[in-house]
């Protein structure tokens, strides 16, 4: 079966998957090993690793004694995971259990135990998280897992060719907000929601985080970063829930990313991953700054946004 579709939008990709009756990670795994000139097989193995990767991640994530290499971060996934396990959440296993290993990727990435940049290592717990919870909460096998990141990563396609990955270009909107789209469109199909559906929880996941900036304090991906993958998770099951109830948005996923794109480029670059606005610029956060790296008066102005792994001189 020969179905033509684009990374262009997303609209092309649902039409296609409505056209063949296929899910969309079906036509994006069989166009994957076409475009690739591999066997459908060696496309799955290879995010199987992926996925395998991921999971490996929650375990380390979630140790008591985990410290980033800054000492800024760490511990919160313990805390969390001990509520989520003992029955005392608030929000019931699946949410709290999104939660934990949310931050158990995003503490495990700070500490430098094991980058997973999905699609960046500032949004690196969202889609994991997602996936892991509904396998475990949903008992879904492990290969349908493996096929909602072949949905999630065409997601992440389009956004890219049509906006951005990247918070230096978008803000936080374009790596978490990005993130929870990707995990709000793999959670929908596991679900058993229709491409439709796929598309406004789409939609509806950047429009909730639309506009958010991205202001990493001490230019680290940790603060604020490790709890907005707490809150990308959520807001990814938020707009799967509503998508696969009927409810669908107004403007449509395309329009969305291309709005994200706009704001994006009208953003301050004091907002863009520079650490020099936002939480970064508060009083705390200078503070914050000056424990790390020491004061200007040391020569030191500032660690990487990208990893935070050596200060600049």
């Amino acid at each position: 079966m020969e179905i033509e579709f684009t990374y262009n939008t997303l609209s092309s990709l649902i039409a296609a998957a409505e056209k063949s009756g296929l899910p969309v990670s079906r036509l994006v795994l069989m166009q994957q090993a076409e475009q690739m000139e591999l066997s459908e097989d060696e496309i799955y193995r290879h995010m199987e690793e992926t996925y395998r990767v991921m999971a490996s991640c929650i375990e380390p994530g979630c140790a008591p004694d985990l410290r980033s290499t800054s000492g800024l971060t760490g511990g919160s996934a313990y805390k969390m995971s001990q509520v989520s396990k003992s029955g005392r959440s608030l929000t019931g296993s699946l949410l709290s259990g999104a939660l934990y290993r949310a931050l158990a990727v995003s503490e495990l990435n700070a500490s430098m135990g094991r980058i997973v940049a999905a699609p960046t290592a500032g949004s690196c717990g969202i889609l994991p998280a997602a996936l892991l919870t509904m396998q475990e909460e949903r008992d879904i096998p492990e290969r349908d897992c493996v096929m909602a990141l072949f949905t999630a990563s065409a997601v992440g396609i389009v956004i890219a060719n049509n906006a951005s990955l990247a918070g230096a270009q978008g803000g936080c909107q374009a790596e978490c907000g990005s993130a929870a789209a990707m995990a709000a469109a793999a959670i929908t199909e596991l679900a058993g929601g229709t491409p439709a559906m796929i598309s406004h929880a789409v939609a509806i996941a950047l429009k909730n985080i639309l506009g958010l900036v991205c202001d990493p304090v001490a230019g680290l991906v940790e603060i604020p970063c490790i709890k907005r993958n707490a809150s990308g998770v959520a807001g990814a099951f938020v707009a799967a829930e509503l998508a696969l109830a009927g409810i669908e948005s107004a403007i449509p996923a395309d329009e969305v990313i291309w709005a994200m794109k706009k704001v994006g480029d009208t953003m301050p670059t004091a907002l863009k991953e520079t650490a020099e606005g936002g939480l970064a610029a508060t009083p705390t956060g200078r503070r914050l700054h000056e424990q790390v790296f020491g004061t200007a008066a040391d020569g030191l102005t500032g660690g990487c946004a990208a990893c935070g792994g050596c200060p600049s001189r």
